[in-house]
Parts: structure tokens; sequence; C-alpha cells
């Protein structure tokens, strides 16, 4: 018996028999370039003209670039489970962290790119949230600390009015992690955190510390719990682009939108949360309405 292919082309619109050839050709080279990519190293994908020309873009530097590149690939390298993680999300990952131009590096603090499951997750750290408050020139003053035993002499939750006296310290001990801000039109925030406190919360929305996977919280407990209070007090901070992004692709998946490379489009990411951050997100957006509600009294307050 002789084996027959029927291909049926559906009538859409007035198209005609050329419009519907090209659509099909278009769909299949473009399903030829998802599978060739699939079957791409990292290092190949980091390497293609597409990656190489969007980072030359955002560094403005092909030195820049280069370097970046380079640590993208030892990073994934260097851990077991991010050589076995899907590339796209690692280069996902990769260029969210270089459009705020941080550093992949995990000795440096400033962001990371951890497994999770077969993706990886994009993760800002401590002092590269940092420095994005600091690039965004609206701080006057900008601190966090671990705070010892001894030194926490007294403290108001509700009025954020503390007392911390270094003279004070009796042991090595943390306690607790205390963050503050000014910003240049003198308005300031601070926030305490004890220790249980900072644990429940990593408890609660990080899965990798409920596991005891390696994570920043297991390689750098005091830089993560610096960086978790100081987000806490951020919400009530005007954001830079670079700080928003920050703070939304946090802990995230980045969902680039696309399998191919050369569909690459920064603005069509999305953040995939793939630990437990429900009540962290509805608090973000609670702080945010308590923002605009103060920014709105004080425009009427100016306009009296």
């Amino acid at each position: 018996m002789q084996a027959t292919m029927v291909i049926t082309f559906a009538k859409i619109g007035n198209g005609n028999m050329s419009d519907y050839f090209f659509s099909f050709k278009r769909k299949m080279s473009n399903t030829q370039v998802a599978t060739q990519q699939n079957n791409m190293s990292l290092g190949e994908l980091m390497h293609s003209p597409a990656v190489v020309g969007k980072l030359n873009e955002v560094w403005n530097s092909p030195q820049m670039a280069n370097s970046f590149m380079s640590s993208v690939i030892s990073v994934a390298n260097g851990n077991p489970q991010l050589r076995n993680a899907e590339p796209m999300s690692i280069i996902g990952a990769a260029m969210v962290a270089a459009t705020m131009q941080l550093q992949v590096i995990p000795t440096l603090g400033q962001c990371y790119i951890i497994p999770y499951g077969k993706k990886a997750q994009f993760q800002v750290g401590y002092l590269g949230l940092l420095q994005l408050c600091q690039r965004s020139g609206q701080f006057k003053k900008i601190l966090t600390a671990p705070i010892h035993e001894g030194e926490y002499v007294s403290g108001d939750e509700f009025d954020e009015e503390y007392v911390f006296d270094k003279k004070q310290k009796k042991s090595d001990k943390v306690i607790g992690y205390m963050a503050k801000f000014e910003l240049l039109n003198g308005f300031t925030k601070v926030a305490y955190w004890d220790i249980d406190k900072v644990k429940a919360h990593a408890t609660k929305f990080s899965q990798a510390f409920r596991a005891g996977f390696n994570s920043p919280w297991k390689s750098d407990f005091d830089a993560m719990a610096q960086k978790t209070v100081l987000k806490s007090i951020l919400k009530f901070a005007p954001k830079s682009i670079e700080m928003q992004n920050a703070v939304t692709f946090d802990q995230s998946v980045i969902n680039t939108n696309t399998s191919d490379v050369q569909d690459l489009d920064i603005d069509a990411f999305a953040p995939e949360y793939v630990d437990n951050i429900e009540s962290e997100k509805k608090e973000n957006i609670a702080a945010k309405a308590a923002e605009a509600a103060k920014a709105d009294a004080a425009k009427k307050e100016e306009q009296k």
C-alpha cells in the first residue's frame, strides 16, 4: 500500500497560496533553528552572534562583554547542577544581570545564577542591591549591619527607633540584622530583624534554604540576611529602573519567551517565581499602595 501525505491549507482572510507557502516555510525554519539550538552547548549559545551582540549593547564594551561571557560559562561549568540546567534559562538569568551591569561571580556578591531543577534562577546579591541603590542617586545614606550579642540596647518596631551600641558587644554571636536609609529629601526608614525572624523568612520563601541546598543562604548567610532586611525597607524608597528590575526578577527563573537566541528581547523577559513567595508579592503590592497613598497625600498638602 502506498503511503500518502496530505497537507491541508486552511484559508485565513484573503491569504493566497504564496502566503501559505511562506508561513509554512517560516514555521519550519523556526522549528529547525529551535531544534539546532536545543543541541547546542551553553558556550556555543553564549558565543552566538545574537547573544554577543546583545551583551556588547548592554555593557557598551566588547572587552567587558567577553569577560562577562567567560564568567557565566565558568559559573555554569563549576556547578554540576547548573551544567544540567537548560542553557536558555542560564542565558536569561545572565542577560538580566548584564542589563544591571552586575557580575555573576559568586565571590563578588553582586548576583548569583542558582540551579533550580532543570532551570537556572536569578538572584540579586546584597552588594549588588547596595550598588544599584547608590547608582540611583536618590540616597544620602544607606547601610546594613549584623548586630552582635550585647549591641542591641533598645528598640520600638512601630516608631522605628532603635539604639545599638558597639561598645557593649559581648561576643561575636550575631543576634540580628539592621538596615537603614536616608533619602536626599530627608526621608528615613530603619528596620531590625532578630535572627529567628530572618531564618523564618528564609525557611518560608527559599526552598534552597529549607532543603539545605548549596545556595547563597548557605555560603553567605550574613549577606543574604542583610539583603533581606534591606529589601523590606526599600519597598518605601523611590526606585530606579535597575532597582525595580532587581526586585522584580530576584529569586525567579527568567522566562525569555523564546527558544531562539535570535529573538532575544530583554523587554519581553518575565519572571517565573519558583520559590513560595506569594505572601511576599502581596506585601510588595500593599507597600506600593501605601507608597502611592503617601505621595498623593504629599501632593494634596503642597496644593493647599
